[in-house]
């Protein structure tokens, strides 16, 4: 299965991702139609699980978003698995050493590779025959989350790993290691900073870089900035924001009848 993320990013294109964090396949099914490049399972925070991710997948087989995941934790069980589940890309959080991201890459790659162990049982059409160990390393993408102080210090080492397709941007928990508030649309000069930095230094060896974002006008800022994948919010927070919107509209509407 070609990974069109991939595909996108060769072409010059920027990627707009989608947050799954209810765990359910209608939901995930309702967002593969809504035009998402991919569509992220969050593993590592919030209620989702591996069934459940299996779920969202299946859910969204019929659909055009690439199936990516973000693990717990840089733990190589849960990558091979979720990679036997069907993901197409494996987003970690907390890669802060050149050491962690070397870790990462054999993870998620088979020999001579990496020390992945074969059984890609729903990822290979269910045991059927097929190419998915030919062309897994090649396909399936490596994203290791920047997102401390200790991997910025270590930055251009992390990045000299090969096997890396792109790196990940946690605002939030970037902020929080430099003794900020825990937010992700920022305007800080410093953060600012390190965003250029790591653009830089990340087109300098052929890596992309993606960044989580609030609001669809920061994330095309950042498109516009130079990164070439953006997630907007979750399915959560775009539920209750649209319901919080709509019920809102109606008793501004109606006034004191619904006071």
């Amino acid at each position: 299965m070609p990974n069109t993320i991939k595909q996108r990013l060769h072409a010059g294109k920027g990627c707009v991702n989608g947050w799954l964090a209810i765990p359910d396949g209608f939901a995930a099914e309702t967002m593969a139609r809504c035009g998402w490049d991919s569509l992220t399972v969050d593993l590592q925070h919030g209620v989702q699980d591996y069934l459940s991710m299996v779920r969202c997948y299946q859910a969204m087989a019929a659909f055009p978003p690439t199936p990516l995941v973000r693990v717990p934790w840089n733990e190589p069980g849960i990558i091979g698995k979720v990679l036997d589940g069907g993901a197409m890309g494996v987003i970690c959080p907390m890669v802060n050493t050149r050491a962690q991201a070397e870790a990462l890459v054999a993870a998620a790659k088979y020999p001579p590779r990496g020390s992945r162990s074969n059984g890609p049982i729903r990822a290979a059409l269910y045991g059927a025959i097929s190419d998915y160990q030919r062309t897994a390393n090649d396909e399936v993408m490596v994203i290791p989350m920047i997102e401390t102080r200790e991997a910025l210090d270590n930055l251009e080492a992390i990045l000299d790993v090969p096997g890396i397709d792109m790196i990940y941007v946690g605002p939030s928990d970037l902020g929080f290691s430099l003794g900020m508030a825990p937010i992700m649309d920022r305007e800080e000069p410093e953060i600012l900073a390190i965003y250029e930095r790591l653009l830089r230094e990340t087109g300098r060896r052929g890596i992309y870089a993606g960044i989580h974002n609030a609001t669809p006008a920061y994330a095309a800022r950042m498109l516009g900035m130079g990164f070439r994948f953006v997630t907007i919010a979750n399915d959560s927070g775009l539920l209750a924001r649209a319901a919080t919107e709509t019920v809102g509209a109606v008793r501004a509407a109606a006034g004191a009848l619904t006071a």
